[in-house]
């Protein structure tokens, strides 16, 4: 495909999307952009989480990934579906019945200030660092594509992927973010089936799928090897917990729900969803393997050197081995995913560190307007509304301001990402990512699961020790536990040590829960 072919796409697409970003958030006020004014439908909320849950990384990476591994991935979605249930029917009531807009408001209720400011920051490094690798995978597609060919250097690729991302997000927020990923998931879905529609149409067909290595599913056989069933099936499910349940990203959208049922019905349903989408990614990499195979394209780089699996689907996609359709819905889906994820996640950090980290909490200041408004019936017959009502405006105006440093700051992490542009970087990165999900899932397991009270000054002991000690077991496992090499049960292991560090440092419950 010839970068203007790419880039009229690209365009296209986001003519769309600005528009639908526009309708959605052209009367936003703060409780719009942070909450959307707990008014979302379940069934658009639903729909539009697929898209924020599947990132520009999921969109090239699950179906490159069947060749090492086949579908095993799937036990790790059946996990996600036990872990997203447990969410709609612990978490969320509780989260409706605190009114909480930032969900580490529970950490203070229930331990202090300290750990509250802790679970935020850790929130904050994390979602930071894992959307800036997602934006970084699609800005090396997108300078592979399109700035290389125009001789573009990639600070501009970096300054135009964020700010595609902060003007979808900049009137609307939640309210935005939520009717443009509803586009986003659409597309992507279409995309997806599109391709394999396509995919098959060139004479492959599923002709020995269930004989195939790669189409093998379960793993039972051994414990040792990462593939093993009942790590993945219980990796799935914590990690749903954590990176869901406890992540203001993708608990933002579902808390703007009218009610905690409609929330759960939400949850539910993008479980259900979640199962097929990601088994078509499964069955495209089948069929794309398959293809290369039957047809003896070889996947190798322009260097020579074998294609990495995240490689195969833009290499087939956009190397006119298919009809010209393909490779535009492989640039429609991918960038889809890509920017729904980054959207999600702007919106998020600036919520976070508005709410949790400057302690401007919108939703308490909008009520007393109501209160007010409500108790004299006129908004000008009281001198307290005029006070409010400025404050209020400060608030709108501080948020603002931490949108666009967001904005910044996300950038300048992708540039560095890209001058370190080592593999080995980008993987440790998300695995230092992952473990981050870890101290927060233990605080909450605490919070609810006990009625201790933490020596709340001395929590981040508790969340600097828990990881580091994860990271020395996990480096060693092979060597100490006789070959057992850790997967994704890691943030197990780290909330565990979390949760023993709070045990440790705690004392009599003389607090409100």
């Amino acid at each position: 495909m010839s970068p203007l072919v790419i880039l009229i796409t690209i365009a296209a697409y986001f003519a769309v999307l600005f528009f639908v970003s526009w309708i959605a958030g052209r009367n936003a006020d703060n409780a719009g952009f942070f909450s959307g004014n707990r008014q979302s439908n379940w069934i658009i909320v639903a729909m539009s989480t697929i898209g924020a849950a599947i990132s520009g990384v999921t969109f090239v990476s699950v179906p490159g990934m069947v060749q090492g591994a086949g579908f095993s991935y799937m036990q790790m979605v059946l996990g996600f579906t036990v872990g997203q249930i447990l969410v709609a029917y612990v978490l969320i009531p509780m989260y409706y019945k605190m009114n909480l807009t930032s969900i580490y408001q529970y950490l203070e209720n229930r331990f202090g200030v300290t750990t509250y400011k802790t679970g935020a920051w850790i929130f904050f490094l994390s979602k930071m660092l894992g959307a800036s690798v997602r934006l970084f995978v699609v800005g090396s597609v997108l300078q592979l594509l399109v700035f290389d060919p125009l001789h573009t250097p990639f600070w501009v690729n970096a300054i135009f992927t964020v700010a595609i991302v902060y003007l979808i997000t900049f009137k609307g927020g939640v309210k935005s973010v939520i009717w443009t990923d509803l586009l986003k998931t659409t597309c992507l879905i279409l995309s997806v089936v599109l391709c394999i529609v396509f995919v098959m149409k060139s004479g492959v067909s599923f002709s020995g799928f269930g004989e195939s290595e790669m189409s093998r599913t379960f793993f039972f056989d051994d414990p040792n090897d990462g593939k093993f069933f009942w790590k993945q099936f219980l990796a799935g499910i914590f990690l749903v917990i954590a990176t869901t349940g406890l992540d203001q990203d993708l608990m933002q959208r579902t808390l703007s729900c009218r009610n905690y049922r409609d929330a759960q019905k939400n949850m539910i349903t993008g479980a259900v969803m979640q199962i097929f989408v990601i088994f078509l990614f499964l069955v495209l990499g089948w069929l794309l393997y398959t293809y290369a195979a039957q047809t003896g394209v070889p996947l190798v780089s322009t260097t020579g050197e074998p294609l990495k699996g995240d490689d195969v689907f833009p290499f087939l996609a956009t190397g006119n081995f298919f009809p010209v359709i393909v490779g535009i819905l492989f640039i429609v889906g991918f960038i889809a995913s890509a920017y729904s994820a980054a959207g999600s996640a702007l919106t998020a950090l600036t919520t976070s560190f508005t709410i949790d980290i400057l302690g401007k909490n919108e939703s308490e200041k909008e009520d007393n307007i109501n209160q007010i408004k409500e108790k004299n019936n006129s908004p000008l017959s009281s001198k307290k509304l005029l006070s409010t009502l400025n404050s209020q405006l400060s608030t709108q105006e501080t948020r603002k301001i931490v949108h666009a440093l967001m904005a910044v700051l996300m950038a300048v992490c992708i540039y560095v990402i890209w001058i370190l542009n080592d593999d080995s970087v980008i993987q440790t990165v998300y695995k230092v990512a992952s473990y981050t999900y870890g101290p927060l899932l233990g605080m909450f397991c605490f919070g609810m699961f006990t009625r201790l009270q933490v020596r709340d000054r001395l929590l981040p002991l508790a969340a600097v020790l828990a990881p580091v000690i994860t990271w020395i077991l996990d480096a060693n496992s092979a060597a100490w536990f006789g070959g057992y090499q850790f997967s994704h049960e890691r943030l197990i292991l780290n909330a565990l040590l979390t949760f023993l560090f709070m045990l440790i440092l705690s004392k009599p419950k003389t607090n409100k829960a």
